[in-house]
């Protein structure tokens, strides 16, 4: 098992870092090179690695001055997207390994068009496409995009930990209430955040079991959430429900 940590960064993101054996490390979406060079001064770590999951300035921005500290290490990310520095470009079905680990490559378009996650070990980096009780806004893709990317997510184990690269939860979670609010487990994922939020406590890494549970993204399929968007849904299928709950957070 490899071993996590979180790097905040700006006023919400998380940038991941994996510790391998022999004080080395990779670092999944530094949007930001400050606060990850000062970890690994601190932590006197070797940075074998950058995976990047999408282009957005938030994810990519500190690639070039970490690449400058450690000229050696690969960058790996989506071949179809503008990534700075980048020495491997990956793409659906392709694997790569993390410190003996295979991870796996998910295609997972919808907030960009060539959005990736990587997935193994029990962990899924998936950058802006989940997140926890919700899911990222339609930047590049379309709805029948995310929804199909939402439901390649959610086929994985549920014990599957979600490593997002926000701290969206609180916010996720006022609208998920209104979408669906006689759910009871959203109901104890509230008090349960709002007291870990109080006291400075991360949220992230959920799970997928838990974000079933939660998530009204990944329950388009339940007669609550269809409900919820009957006003708002030009018709009942799964995936109209979900482009209208998009359609309803963006406005939220």
């Amino acid at each position: 098992m490899l071993t996590m940590k979180s790097i905040p960064a700006f006023h919400d993101n998380y940038i991941w870092l994996i510790q391998g054996p022999d004080n080395r490390c990779v670092v999944v979406d530094p949007g930001d090179a400050t606060p990850v060079l000062s970890r690994l001064k601190e932590e006197t770590l070797t940075l074998d690695a950058i995976l990047i999951t999408h282009h957005h300035h938030d994810h990519v921005g500190g690639i070039s001055e970490i690449k400058r500290a450690f000229p050696n290490c690969n960058v790996v990310g989506p071949g179809d997207e503008a990534i700075p520095g980048l020495t491997q470009s990956v793409e659906d079905g392709d694997q790569v390994d993390i410190f003996g680990e295979r991870f796996m490559v998910l295609g997972v378009p919808g907030h960009t068009a060539g959005h990736i996650a990587y997935v193994g070990d029990g962990k899924l980096f998936c950058g802006d496409t989940l997140f926890s009780a919700g899911c990222g806004r339609l930047f590049e893709g379309t709805p029948a995009q995310m929804y199909n990317s939402l439901q390649k997510l959610s086929a994985l184990p549920d014990e599957t930990e979600v490593f997002c690269a926000h701290e969206y939860t609180s916010s996720n979670l006022a609208f998920a209430l209104v979408a669906e609010q006689d759910n009871p487990h959203l109901q104890r994922y509230r008090e349960d955040v709002s007291q870990r939020r109080a006291r400075g406590i991360s949220t992230i890494p959920t799970s997928l079991g838990l974000e079933k549970r939660v998530n009204p993204f990944l329950r388009c399929d339940q007669p609550s959430i269809k409900k919820a968007v009957s006003n708002k849904a030009v018709n009942e299928s799964d995936l109209e429900t979900f482009a209208a709950l998009r359609r309803w957070k963006d406005n939220f």
